[in-house]
């Protein structure tokens, strides 16, 4: 059985920059264990599925997995998939059915491999809960506790539709410096989704707004160069810590740097009376390879089943 796939790198307009994403466009044939086998293959922080949609009226279905689960929502494969279809049937404004919801998402075409999308959220960023102790935030990032917080910025935790824990810290030479300890990770941030959002404010806003990292032991390196949920739960972040205007404005976030792929995530938020009434995210996304995974030796006594 061939399998049609397409790479794209997401949050930047160049290739072997941003993001990398594995799309899989026609997946209705394959089973759930399929999916995360070959996501698991594909060993990329996300692989998208697309699946015909349940309603006429959107582009298509959308399944995210990781190498190891399903995911309910992500920001990269969100942006990616939009992407890929708005190239492909050559459209401004796609609707995607995700397990977090609908997701509807503006498309612009910018070249034959090159696009823009931004998708409104399928829900607001909210809190979920207490931060872990500073002290013990310091230790796994191997910084000093006064270097975590900015200003009148302290860690947070916040969702929206994967949970982060947000953590400013003090300057960009904090931010730079940090050195993954994953020994005891689990016990202060979580087993299921340890993932920190470490951020500072740029002193000079220009055409960057806002430096970050985003750390999570499960993956590979430890750290992922663009990641648009967590983006989502900074939104939550900000608005709960004073952001607040009316009508909307677009921050622009950059990632990566340290891991050599850097990614530039438009973080777009709208207050209505001072009340968060708004949220999406933005950035480009380009193709850099396609090709067929061969699979047939795969089916038969392979423990898999096709539907």
């Amino acid at each position: 059985m061939l399998i049609d796939y397409f790479l794209m790198d997401v949050f930047t307009d160049v290739p072997l920059a941003g993001n990398p994403l594995a799309i899989i466009p026609k997946a209705d044939h394959l089973s759930d264990e399929y999916m995360q086998k070959i996501a698991g293959e594909f060993n990329l922080s996300e692989t998208v599925f697309l699946l015909p949609p349940t309603s006429s009226a959107h582009a298509a279905s959308m399944r995210i997995f990781s190498p190891s689960m399903e995911l309910p929502f992500a920001g990269h494969p969100t942006i990616g998939a939009a992407v890929h279809l708005g190239l492909r049937i050559r459209t401004t404004a796609i609707r995607l059915e995700g397990k977090i919801g609908l997701l509807t998402c503006v498309i612009e075409r910018l070249g034959k491999k090159l696009g823009y999308s931004r998708f409104k959220l399928a829900q607001l960023p909210k809190e979920t809960g207490a931060a872990p102790d500073r002290a013990d935030i310091a230790e796994t990032l191997g910084l000093d506790v006064a270097e975590i917080g900015y200003e009148d910025f302290q860690p947070g935790r916040f969702s929206a539709g994967l949970e982060f824990t947000i953590v400013p810290v003090r300057d960009e030479a904090a931010l730079s410096r940090i050195k993954l300890e994953r020994r005891g990770w689990g016990d202060i941030y979580g087993e299921v989704h340890g993932a920190v959002y470490v951020f500072v404010p740029k002193t000079e806003p220009g055409k960057i707004d806002f430096e970050a990292r985003m750390f999570e032991p499960g993956l590979g390196s430890g750290e992922d160069p663009g990641t648009g949920s967590a983006v989502a739960a900074l939104i939550g972040y900000m608005a709960k810590n004073g952001t607040s205007f009316e009508g909307q404005r677009s921050f622009k976030v950059r990632q990566g740097m340290e891991m050599g792929r850097p990614s530039l995530i438009e973080m777009q938020m709208g207050f209505t009376g001072g009340e968060l009434s708004h949220a999406a995210i933005g950035g480009k996304a380009i193709v850099v390879g396609k090709g067929q995974l061969d699979l047939e030796r795969a089916l038969p006594g392979g423990g898999l089943r096709m539907r």
